[in-house]
């Protein structure tokens, strides 16, 4: 309209020109008068005449032009409105509150007959997703939507007129591109490898007439499970299987949760150990090699948490399906001797080595940087261990140290002090951890070139990415017992003294729950070593007695236990008071699996605005896997959380959740 206003504006002052001429021809005439009076009298007949027919002309283009304009606009804005009545793309115009004040024809016919008695009616009537935060929103809001069996991409765009605000709302049919979309995804490539976690374990424990059988029997099941998803699958070794199939089926593997977990450990035909499986999934690539790649650090992944379980690398997102065992523990000790060779070989080209834990260390992580140092100092080199706080559960153990003139003032030092240290010839050890937001010194993990983990606790998506040496071995009790192990294939003799045995045998106690909890024959070895070495069983009782305080809230911790959905106790602990409110919570825990029918026990403390959830569990439910829906992770018996700002009554709200969902989705 206001361009309408303007052309008539243009065409009144083209008008009136010939009048304003006109008036200069006048003056001109009267001029003349003083000059010649024969000129004038003829040129004013003239300029007469001429506005006479200025005049006739100007009242006929005030009377007939101006209709012909009106109707030339009326005209104009008929062919716009059809126009955007026929537009193909469906669109409707809506006021602020969403609801219709005009759609074309497109918008009607795509939503059926009778759709026109709902104009002047919300849009949410159609698209129940567009909310007020849509149609309030200052920006142009591009949404995903659908109405029966169309797609649509929609835009929200805010108009303003002279009426005030209305919002454009425009329909893009994606149907058939999105369609086209799912195809391509779904011809993807995807790879896979299957690895048999316990084949020699298995064959050991097996008659060996039977030993073809329980091969037969395997291969049968996973390549009939393979014909499901129209997978090409090959045995590339005896307990190892490459496949491939389309993108297509990974949705109906995961619907099932790879129930080829459960079937294999089914077979029994004589194997006194059920056979487990670890699958590693690589998927969305369009590369061949990088699927490849991806299934290869997807089964990395598996078989470093324990096996039994399925890892699905999709793109950077990683997922894991079962975990529910604990895994078959490995009774030859080569990955240890392979590994101590390793790092003997690396120690070779450094000088100086700072050995680390976790944030807040336990007995287990003191007595492991212990063997770590020990081992270095026997090759010759300068070993410091980085802690920065003194906890009670490692107080007992590290007062033997501090103050000794054998280990000198320079034994454990600060995480400032040893940032300041690193060099091109410093190597960084982790032990009892392989997180990097979990360890003492984050910041060492990127200023060395060298870094070695030492861990027993399952991998999860955060894992120290730049390690030259990674020896992670769920399957042990500790990482003391990996150490143990580690020292005596050392070539050169080493000679544990016994308050460093003694703090590693420690290690060993406190993580198996004096040796009831997730023991197998090479821990016991490894604690036969220790003594030995000089380990006093009796020294190191003592060393962690409890005090009346302490021993008060373990009691207590007990008595408040909540049993829930009959086979999960739930208690807390009373920070107050205690020096190591965490450590009570632990041994709460522990206590409260000896009570018949409990199947899995949570503790709850609090300390420094963070909640500390310490889980505990018997063979039937694997608690690391429900740790990790809240941020934790450690062993299939033995796991924990941390929830940073949120009380004590709030994490045992989200354990119950925990459960639910869990119960709710078959996953216990």
């Amino acid at each position: 309209m206001d361009s309408e206003k303007l052309l008539r504006k243009k065409i009144e002052q083209l008008l009136i020109i010939p009048v304003i001429a006109s008036l200069m021809l006048v003056a001109v005439c009267v001029g003349l008068f003083f000059i010649n009076q024969k000129c004038a009298i003829i040129a004013s007949v003239v300029v007469g005449i001429f506005i006479i027919i200025e005049i006739g002309i100007l009242i006929w283009g005030k009377t007939s032009l101006t209709p012909l304009l009106f109707n030339f606009s009326m005209q104009h804005s008929q062919v716009q409105k059809q126009l955007l009545d026929e537009f193909a793309v469906p669109y409707a115009i809506l006021d602020t509150d969403g609801k219709i004040l005009w759609g074309n024809q497109p918008f009607i016919d795509a939503f059926g007959e009778g759709v026109k008695k709902r104009i002047k009616r919300s849009i949410s009537s159609f698209f129940p997703e567009i909310t007020n935060d849509y149609l309030t929103s200052g920006e142009d809001v591009n949404l995903d939507l659908k109405y029966g069996d169309v797609e649509y991409s929609a835009l929200i765009k805010k108009l303003n007129n002279d009426d005030g605000e209305v919002i454009a709302f425009y329909l893009f049919d994606v149907t058939e591109l999105k369609r086209y979309k799912r195809e391509n995804e779904e011809q993807k490539l995807v790879s896979g490898l299957i690895y048999i976690d316990n084949y020699d374990e298995v064959m050991d424990n097996t008659e060996e007439v039977r030993h073809s059988l329980v091969e037969a029997l395997v291969d049968r099941r996973i390549n009939m499970y393979l014909s499901t998803i129209d997978a090409i699958g090959k045995k590339i070794e005896k307990d190892k299987y490459f496949f491939v199939f389309r993108q297509k089926y990974l949705p109906q593997l995961r619907e099932t949760k790879f129930a080829i977990l459960n079937e294999i450990k089914s077979i029994n035909v004589g194997n006194e150990i059920p056979i487990t499986l670890s699958i590693g999934i690589g998927a969305d690539t369009d590369s061949f090699s990088e699927a490849y790649e991806y299934c290869r650090t997807a089964i990395g992944m598996a078989l470093a948490r324990g096996g039994d379980q399925v890892v699905v690398k999709y793109g950077d997102k990683i997922t894991y399906f079962g975990g529910n065992s604990a895994g078959t523990e490995k009774s030859t000790r080569v990955k240890a001797r392979v590994k101590a060779q390793a790092f003997k070989e690396l120690l070779a080209n450094k000088d100086n080595v700072l050995i680390m834990a976790h944030k807040r260390p336990d007995a287990d992580a003191f007595g492991s940087a212990v063997g770590v140092y020990r081992l270095v100092k026997t090759l010759n080199k300068n070993a410091q261990i980085v802690i920065n706080e003194e906890t009670s559960a490692i107080k007992p153990l590290i007062s033997g140290f501090r103050g000794n003139s054998v280990y000198g003032d320079d034994m454990i030092i600060s995480s400032e002090r040893a940032i300041n240290s690193v060099n091109s010839d410093t190597l960084v050890v982790v032990v009892d951890v392989n997180r990097p937001s979990m360890t003492e010194c984050e910041e060492l993990l990127s200023l060395a070139k060298s870094v070695v983990v030492f861990d027993h606790h399952r991998q999860s998506n955060e894992k120290i990415d730049n390690a030259t040496l990674s020896y992670i071995e769920p399957y042990a009790s500790s990482a003391c017992e990996m150490v143990a192990e580690m020292l005596q294939y050392i070539e050169e003799k080493v000679k544990i003294r016994p308050i460093e045995a003694d703090a590693m045998y420690a290690g060993i106690v406190i993580d198996t729950n004096n040796f009831l909890t997730k023991t197998g024959v090479r821990t016991f070895e490894a604690a036969s070593y220790l003594r030995r070495c000089g380990a006093d069983v009796v020294r190191v009782r003592k060393m962690f007695r409890e005090d009346f305080t302490s021993y008060r809230q373990l009691a207590e911790g007990v008595l408040n236990a909540e049993i829930y959905r009959d086979g999960f106790a739930i208690s807390s602990v009373n920070p107050e008071g205690a020096e190591a409110p965490t450590v009570i919570a632990a041994k709460v825990a522990n206590d409260l699996l000896n009570i018949e029918g409990i199947r899995a026990s949570f503790v709850v403390t609090e300390q420094n605005n963070t909640a500390f959830i310490s889980a505990r569990s018997s063979d039937d439910m694997n608690v690391q896997v429900a740790m990790e829906k809240l941020g934790g992770g450690g062993h299939a018996n033995v796991a924990g959380a941390q929830l940073e700002g949120v009380s004590i009554s709030g994490a045992i709200d989200k354990i119950k959740e925990l459960l639910d969902d869990m119960y709710k989705n078959g996953d216990i």
